[in-house]
């Protein structure tokens, strides 16, 4: 599709499929998923990363030649997503993050007054912030007016698979985005994915639902293939929903039939 390329933050790429690395069982298994899913951005934890360390997940990406999109996964105020965001521009030389403020640990649904105050803070600062937030277009909105590069609602919490429990706000937030829109958590299998493609979001970050799944480079490719299928559903429209069935073959040139002489 190269008349139909994904920009983000003034970037192109060619993959709608933004992959993290969080759960994969090791680093071998975690390479051959990225290769499957086709993705050209990968999240990583910086709070849990060290970069100095040889063999991490920074050597594969650098080797497969994906770039890094440093999180703040962990933090749970403005302040700490501040601190880690800068730490990652230094360690990195990215100014990219992906910017989760986490409420509490047993949601880890997003904060969103922690959120816009460190989206605020990091965009005056030169970062290209992509905030992971809930499924509230009023929210997305505020983001989108501070500066973010991006909108990303989760669908459902973080790790749970529960796929899109809202497509109703997913549309009233892409209706009114200028940004792209990315779902972010919740997908669990392929048709999740889809299902946020022909919702009409720019493309779909995931981890746990390849990373954890009993067979994560086969779950990559049906991801990939799930967004590449549902972005062309998106761009070629579906037929309207009706309560009553509408005959696919029209009615000129039906022949016709006598009652009174049936043919048996």
């Amino acid at each position: 599709m190269s008349d139909d390329l994904f920009t983000l933050g003034g970037t192109p790429f060619s993959s709608r499929l933004i992959m993290g690395t969080g759960g994969a069982p090791s680093l071998e298994v975690l390479e051959r998923s990225l290769l499957a899913s086709g993705t050209d951005l990968t999240t990583v934890a910086m709070r849990r990363l060290d970069p100095t360390v040889q063999g991490s997940v920074l050597s594969v990406l650098e080797r497969l030649s994906i770039r890094v999109l440093p999180n703040t996964a962990g933090c749970f105020t403005a302040g700490e997503a501040v601190l880690t965001a800068r730490l990652a521009r230094e360690a990195l030389g990215t100014d990219w993050v992906k910017l989760e403020v986490v409420a509490d640990e047993r949601t880890l649904l997003p904060d969103p007054i922690e959120l816009l105050d460190a989206a605020e803070i990091l965009v005056d600062d030169g970062f290209t912030v992509l905030p992971y937030t809930n499924d509230d277009p009023v929210l997305a909105r505020k983001l989108e007016d501070v500066g973010c590069a991006a909108i990303m609602p989760l669908g459902s919490p973080i790790g749970s698979g529960l796929g899109i429990r809202n497509p109703h706000n997913f549309q009233l937030i892409v209706e009114r985005a200028g940004v792209p829109v990315i779902l972010d958590a919740g997908a669990g299998t392929a048709s999740d994915a889809a299902l946020a493609m022909e919702l009409g979001c720019s493309a779909v970050m995931l981890a746990s639902a390849v990373t954890r799944a009993q067979e994560p480079e086969l779950m990559a490719g049906a991801m990939r293939h799930a967004v590449e299928g549902g972005r062309l559903a998106f761009r070629a429209g579906r037929i309207p929903r009706r309560h009553f069935a509408e005959a696919s073959s029209p009615g000129e040139g039906r022949a016709v039939l006598d009652p009174e002489r049936p043919a048996f």
